[in-house]
């Protein structure tokens, strides 16, 4: 029987507010994680488009999904322990009803217990002598392995484990040495002590990393594990999770500008963002050591020891404030590196245009590359608005067509996705969207401005997803667009929004803040009725797909949700009308099949998967170097489809950005890196070919 979480008393138009009352006498170590787990499944079952039921099904899946995620490598727990924590496996639910947490506290103990056991066994295998001759196989895939029956079976597993590394690192070696003089070439056993000794840097890391981890890093994937289980894209995220989330959605924070990273026991400085405040005062250096962060006015922190995140947190600061780390550079010396903090662009996110070529035949094609569907939401960066400047400075270019690039779009903002559509036709709807238990809304461009009215390619694969698959799908049904791309893209037809849990729970001010729950409560369709949910968008043009044979989509989830269609909309346009479609796909489906690239892509993939099921791997030196060369026969008849030569385009930066880019050197060397991908795509040059099959079969369009 389905337990409902009931706790709603109130709404208000500013959002949803849920009132609760808490027993004082919870029996619980955490009041704070009770409250959140309370507040997020309340929201869940009375907000979420399909609310699951809480019952011994869900527990066993909660179970199953938890344990997976303490121990997925299956290094840590023994037999005996899983069956201990199995007695809780219908339990959850009660346990969530109850507002307690025993299961998660049991599992949580026996983690620690057992990660300590595993470097205790760890520091004495990895002094081991080791037979890199075994004749012995080591499993990869920790799907096809059980749990070790006892702690024998346990250390059996580390050695085997940690041999595996050394082999492969000794391989490695060997093959680095090769071109080496005889004498300067070292001895089996020189490698294996150096093999050895790399491989206790990494894995003395690793623990290191799993002994940082805290209770509420293990509380937040045990919440998103009841969100997921509503939907794949539910989730729990803390109030730092979501200023990351916001971060890279906006492609804006404010700070020094910088990239971190752990480098032992210090936070290292990995990156220099360009046009940040760390860039221009030149003082900080990739490579420095920050072992001290002092805010004006205050006592400095020492930081050596910090998680990287925590070490975020104290260096980002509000725009105007004054930052002071003290680092170790490279020679040992120390400085204080002092940093006015202010707002720092992340652009490799935003939309960004070129003008390709290929040789006489086609010219002057305009290509626009958009990552993500980014917003700030408070009138910053929009990739509608940003999209609409490119196409202008596209035109201004005489560009003879446009082809939009949304392939490895994983979505983003659905207000610009919307917006984005409308850049391409008169208003009018765009996408259906339905929410539980209502009749679906029509979502419309309002604006009867078309930024762009030639023809149009738009690009995508089986990561297109969400606001791609609306943007593409509202192209495809209005006729405007030629879709071209893979067998399909990814399927996810679902709306999420962000909910604060803190307006969940009356007062207990000092437990906030909470986080907030992203929850999917609505379905998208497109204006002819049908949802992308599953099934995506089914390009017009069809090309071999490179991931025709990997697990990719939202099919692939088990609790994705199902494919549904409501009543078509109605809708029209008269912007540009796509002519003679079956004659572009006819020589389109030529062109491939001539095209031994295509064929190498298809076979390719087929090998992929073939190697991915080959999990098992030997200890032995020698089979170990044959098994890796039998896997590069395999794969070098696809070297071709990496060579630069491999598609003849011509790549031109538009004069409107030349300013921009020569005012910063890794701004030049980003975009040369991406001109350099650009020039060896064999699907854009496809889509370049049916932009000119398009172009000549409308003799009647005439250059806007």
């Amino acid at each position: 029987m389905k337990k409902s979480i009931i706790i709603v008393l109130g709404i208000l138009l500013t959002g949803v507010i849920f009132v609760s009352t808490l027993d004082p006498g919870e029996q619980q170590l955490s009041k704070k994680e009770v409250m959140t787990m309370h507040a997020l499944l309340s929201v869940m079952d009375q907000m979420h488009l399909e609310p699951a039921d809480i019952n011994d099904e869900f527990s066993r899946k909660s179970f199953k999904e938890y344990i997976d995620y303490l121990d997925g490598a299956k290094r840590f727990f023994i037999q005996p322990e899983i069956e201990k924590l199995s007695k809780y496996e219908e339990q959850i639910d009660d346990q969530i009803m109850d507002r307690q947490l025993i299961f998660f506290d049991q599992s949580l103990d026996l983690l620690n217990k057992a990660i300590e056991r595993g470097k205790m066994i760890y520091e004495e295998v990895i002094d081991d002598t080791f037979n890199i001759h075994d004749p012995a196989y080591f499993e990869l895939d920790a799907d096809k392995r059980s749990f070790a029956e006892d702690v024998a079976a346990l250390k059996s597993h580390w050695h085997d484990l940690i041999e595996y590394q050394i082999v492969s690192k000794v391989h490695n070696k060997l093959e680095a040495q090769k071109d080496k003089a005889k004498e300067e070439q070292k001895d089996e056993a020189e490698l294996i002590s150096e093999a050895q000794k790399a491989t206790k840097k990494i894995f003395d890391q690793w623990f290191s990393r799993m002994e940082e981890m805290r209770r509420s890093d293990r509380f937040e994937f045990y919440l998103n594990v009841f969100a997921q289980l509503y939907d794949p894209h539910s989730g729990y995220f803390s109030p730092k999770e979501k200023e990351e989330f916001d971060i890279r959605m906006g492609g804006k924070l404010e700070g020094i500008g910088a990239r971190l990273s752990r480098s032992d026991d210090y936070i290292k400085v990995s990156g220099i963002i360009p046009g940040g405040p760390a860039w221009k005062g030149g003082d900080l250096e990739v490579g420095d050591l920050i072992t001290k962060v002092t805010q004006m006015g205050e006592e400095g922190v020492d930081i050596v020891g910090f998680r990287t995140d925590d070490a975020v947190q104290l260096i980002r600061g509000k725009k105007g404030s004054v930052v002071i780390l003290t680092v170790k550079k490279k020679d040992g010396s120390f400085a204080d590196v002092e940093i006015e903090r202010d707002e720092v662009i992340i652009d490799q996110a935003f939309a960004k245009s070129v003008i390709i070529d290929q040789g006489d035949q086609i010219q002057n094609i305009g290509y626009i590359k958009l990552p993500m569907f980014y917003s700030t939401f408070d009138g910053g960066n929009s990739c509608a608005d940003d999209v609409a400047v490119e196409i202008g400075k596209l035109k201004k270019e005489n560009v003879k067509g446009i082809i939009l690039d949304l392939r490895y779009n994983g979505g983003g903002s659905l207000p610009d996705a919307i917006n984005m559509s409308g850049l391409f036709i008169e208003k009018g709807p765009i996408v259906q969207v339905k929410s539980r238990g209502q009749k679906p809304e029509v979502y419309k461009d309002e604006d009867s401005d078309v930024a762009y009215d030639g023809p149009l390619i738009v690009m995508v694969n089986a990561i297109s997803a969400s606001a791609s698959e609306i943007l593409a799908a509202a192209m495809q049904d209005y006729g405007r667009a030629v879709i071209v791309g893979g067998n399909t893209t990814y399927g996810k037809g679902t709306v999420q929004r962000f909910l604060n849990l803190d307006r969940v729970i009356q007062g207990h001010n000092s437990e906030k803040p909470l986080g907030q729950v992203k929850v999917t409560m609505q379905q998208f369709y497109r204006v002819n009725g049908g949802s992308t949910q599953l099934r995506g968008v089914t390009p017009d043009i069809v090309l071999p797909d490179q991931y025709a044979f990997v697990d990719i989509g939202e099919k692939d989830y088990d609790e994705a949700l199902q494919w549904t269609e409501i009543n078509p909309t109605s809708y029209k346009q008269n912007v540009y009308q796509l002519p003679a479609l079956q004659l572009l796909i006819d020589k389109s489906a030529k062109r491939v099949a001539q095209d031994s690239s295509f064929a190498l892509v298809e076979m390719q993939g087929k090998v992929m998967k073939e190697m991915r099921e080959e999990s098992k791997m030997p200890l032995s030196l020698v089979e170990y170097d044959a098994a890796l060369d039998e896997r590069d026969e395999r794969l070098d008849r696809f070297d071709g489809l990496m060579q630069d030569t491999v598609a003849k385009l011509e790549v031109h930066n538009l004069d409107a950005d030349q300013a921009y880019l020569q005012t910063d050197s890794s701004r030049i060397a980003r975009r040369d890196h991406w001109v350099k991908q650009i020039k060896k795509d064999i699907y854009l040059e496809e889509s370049l070919h049916i932009m000119q099959d398009l172009i000549e079969a409308d003799p009647a369009y005439v250059k806007h």
